[in-house]
């Protein structure tokens, strides 16, 4: 971040001649500094150095106190547009074998998100031999497309990661300003609340997917780091603890791994033979 530059303006403007900019965009010209100052102030404005770097400087007559406002205005604005936009995850269940009806509840939930003014990324994980249909998954989400294609345009293509594929779905502002503008205040109003509680059963069912997915993971394990994660699990206490869950389930996998790398404590037990000729000679 450079230096903060000082906006120059009436007496603190030091050189002269000046090329000056009325109050209404018209070219003054160049003229004196002290004659530019009189001109702004014969108006109750101020003279105010717009572009400092250049010979002779630009000037422009303004009122600067409602310029610095209309400023300030605009950068909340453009602020505030900036949070109201935000990337709304949906995950089409843990497999391309998610009921009909499921889909049909998130499709609404991205719709709701779209009209909302945000963009929408939907994403469909495959399991097993799923891998070998993708297809199933891709023609699922162009359906989608098609389904919402009233009021979005397809931002992101399907991107692969791992198991999983995502489109990436942005709100059309021109079709969706048009159907709000059909839209009485009381529609408007129960839409708002419509996008808050999607907005709730979206978090919760990330939370159960994540859930279910650490469950399924879990079940994979060896039995010994099974329990040892299990363990973890049990004792983690989100409040207290310093790490993450995702981080006490890691270390709780290589502590279970390096147990069982260093094999039985009794050397004996590694040589069956040695330990039964060890036991006939007593």
């Amino acid at each position: 971040m450079g230096p903060i530059q000082r906006v120059r303006m009436n007496h603190m403007i030091r050189i002269s001649p000046v090329r000056v900019i009325g109050p209404h965009n018209e070219q003054i010209g160049v003229i004196d500094t002290d004659e530019a100052r009189r001109m702004a102030a014969e108006q109750g404005l101020d003279l105010v150095e717009i572009q400092p770097d250049v010979r002779p400087p630009v000037c422009k007559i303004m009122d600067y106190g409602k310029h610095k406002y209309e400023q300030s205005k605009k950068q909340q604005k453009s602020r505030a547009n900036a949070r109201q936009q935000e990337m709304k995850e949906i995950r089409l269940g843990r497999s391309v074998k998610i009921d009909p009806h499921d889909v049909k509840i998130r499709v609404d939930q991205a719709r709701k998100f779209l009209m909302a003014g945000h963009k929408v990324q939907l994403t469909q994980r495959f399991r097993g031999r799923e891998m070998m249909h993708k297809e199933l998954g891709i023609e699922r989400l162009r359906n989608i497309c098609i389904d919402l294609g009233d009021i979005s345009k397809v931002e992101q293509t399907p991107r692969w990661v791992g198991r999983q594929t995502s489109i990436v779905l942005a709100p059309d502002r021109d079709k969706i300003k048009a159907l709000m503008a059909k839209m009485t205040r009381e529609e408007q109003a129960k839409l708002a609340k419509d996008v808050e509680e999607a907005e709730e059963q979206r978090l919760r069912d990330v939370e159960e997917d994540e859930a279910q997915q650490e469950l399924e993971d879990l079940a994979e394990l060896d039995p010994e780091v099974q329990a040892e994660v299990e363990a973890a699990l049990a004792n983690f206490d989100e409040e207290e603890a310093t790490i993450t869950k995702d981080e006490a389930i890691r270390q709780a996998k290589q502590r279970a791994k390096k147990e069982k790398a260093k094999g039985p404590a009794d050397d004996r037990a590694k040589d069956p033979i040695a330990a039964e000729l060890d036991d006939l000679l007593g």
